[in-house]
C-alpha cells in the first residue's frame, strides 16, 4: 500500500517523475490569492509532472477571475510545450497589488500537450497563498520553475542555486 502524507495524498519524489512530463487530471480544489482577492478558485487541474521539478497546475481560464489578470508582452519557449504567454496579476492600485509575470498560459501547445490549451498556471513564489484543496503550498526554489511543493511532494527540487545542471 502506498505511504501517505500528512495531506493525505501519495508520497511522491519528483526524481520518479517521467522526462518528457506527463500531464495528470487531478479533482483537486485549486486558489491562488493575492491581496485578500482570490485570482484562481478551480475545483480541477492539470499538473504536469517532470523529473527533478514540482509540478506546475493548470487551472481553465473559467476558473481564473479576468478582472485580477492582464495580458504580459512576456513570451517563453518551453522544449516540451511551445510558446508560453504571461500574464499579469493586478489587485487593487498601486505597486503591490501588480505582480508581473504572475500567470503564463499555453494559446498553442505542441500536440502532446494540447490538453493545456488556454488553460492558466501561476507562480506560487509570485503572488501571496496559493493552495492545493485546503493546504497552501509551498513555491519551488528560484524564479525559472512554477512548482507548487506540497507536503506529499518530495524533492529535492530543481530551481535554486547550483540545479542548472542536473
Amino acid at each position: 500500500m502506498a505511504e501517505l502524507a500528512p495531506n493525505g495524498k501519495v508520497l511522491e519524489s519528483v526524481w520518479d517523475y517521467p522526462r518528457p512530463p506527463r500531464l495528470e487530471r487531478v479533482e483537486w480544489r485549486i486558489q491562488v490569492r493575492h491581496g485578500g482577492v482570490v485570482v484562481v478558485d478551480a475545483p480541477w487541474a492539470i499538473r504536469i509532472l517532470e523529473t527533478s521539478q514540482a509540478p506546475a497546475y493548470y487551472v481553465a481560464a473559467e476558473f481564473v477571475n479576468p478582472r485580477h489578470v492582464r495580458a504580459s508582452d512576456h513570451r517563453s519557449f518551453c522544449e516540451w510545450k511551445g510558446v508560453a504567454h504571461y500574464c499579469d496579476v493586478v489587485v487593487g492600485d498601486g505597486e503591490s497589488g501588480w505582480v508581473p509575470r504572475a500567470g503564463w498560459t499555453y494559446p498553442e501547445p505542441t500536440d502532446v500537450f494540447a490538453d493545456l490549451a488556454g488553460m492558466w498556471a501561476f507562480y506560487a513564489q509570485a503572488v501571496d497563498e496559493c493552495f492545493v484543496d485546503d493546504e497552501r503550498v509551498e513555491s519551488n526554489e528560484g524564479l525559472f520553475y512554477g512548482g507548487w511543493v506540497t507536503a506529499n511532494v518530495m524533492g529535492p527540487f530543481k530551481g535554486g542555486p547550483g540545479s542548472a545542471l542536473w
